[in-house]
């Protein structure tokens, strides 16, 4: 199954919208294909019972999400300042406001966000049904759950697949 964030709507069932403040349209979609205008698609595997959220996290100047993981894929596009995404291979990439990527389920990474402006990103993750309502960020290193932490997730929506 590709797992697919497009500019419109190709008729999948399993499908979420998001129209942000300037009339862009967000379209995440499970489908067989890729579609020929994807700005990101990857292959998953989605189980019987899985949900997709979208949510939105905030992060002010020089914010940190530590080295963490999460236990679905999700796919994620800048929507102000920019966060670079350090997955631990020596080729940290930076992206920038409309820019988007896909994470698998338990990549670890490292995100930090630019030192000086505020910075947004909305995801859809597809997610196990136990971490319906739940927050899915895991620290690899336990210690930096203890760690102040300046981002902010809001949960937008969450629907069954």
């Amino acid at each position: 199954m590709i797992f697919a964030l497009s500019p419109s709507a190709h008729g999948a069932q399993n499908r979420i919208e998001h129209e942000l403040e300037d009339g862009t349209r967000l379209v995440w979609e499970l489908l067989d294909h890729e579609p020929a205008e994807a700005v990101v698609a990857a292959e998953v595997v989605v189980e019987s019972g899985w949900i997709a959220r979208l949510d939105r996290v905030d992060f002010p100047p020089g914010g940190i999400a530590y080295r963490h993981v999460h236990p679905g894929p999700g796919i994620r596009r800048i929507l102000h300042g920019e966060l670079t995404i350090d997955r631990g291979d020596g080729a940290a990439r930076t992206y920038r406001a409309g820019e988007a990527w896909f994470e698998g389920a338990d990549d670890p990474v490292l995100a930090t966000a630019s030192p000086t402006e505020d910075t947004a990103f909305v995801r859809v993750l597809l997610l196990p049904p136990e971490w319906a309502g739940k927050r899915t960020i895991r620290y690899v290193d336990p210690a930096d759950g203890e760690r102040p932490k300046l981002q902010r997730a809001t949960v937008l929506r969450e629907v069954p697949l």
